[in-house]
């Protein structure tokens, strides 16, 4: 899982192949009990691309470009373009239907 910390890299990372954007903060509830499931789902190699998260507090550019008003927000975008789109906290079981459908 990466950690976004540019608009250039992030830029960059989505145009390379499928990725998994996760829009968060540090303060949100539901963010943080979503990150475990994420770091699973990484390591278990569940998803087929990468997995990155951005910081809406970092870099609120990032979630200003798509108008992101509600977190944890998540995108599945494949070489640049949104594929997938989700909000709020889920289960790993609805996270891995949400990926893989």
């Amino acid at each position: 899982m990466l950690h976004v910390k540019s608009i250039e890299e992030y830029n960059t990372l989505i145009q390379e192949g499928k990725v998994l954007v996760d829009f968060y903060a540090n303060w949100c509830g539901p963010c943080r009990m979503l990150t475990p499931i994420l770091e699973e789902i990484d390591e278990e190699g569940s998803f087929e691309g990468k997995i990155l998260k951005v910081d809406v507090d970092n870099l609120p550019e990032i979630a200003q470009m798509y108008g992101i008003q509600t977190i944890p927000t998540l995108f599945v975008i494949n070489k640049g373009n949104i594929e997938k789109r989700a909000q709020g906290y889920m289960p790993k079981d609805d996270m891995l239907k949400f990926l893989n459908k």
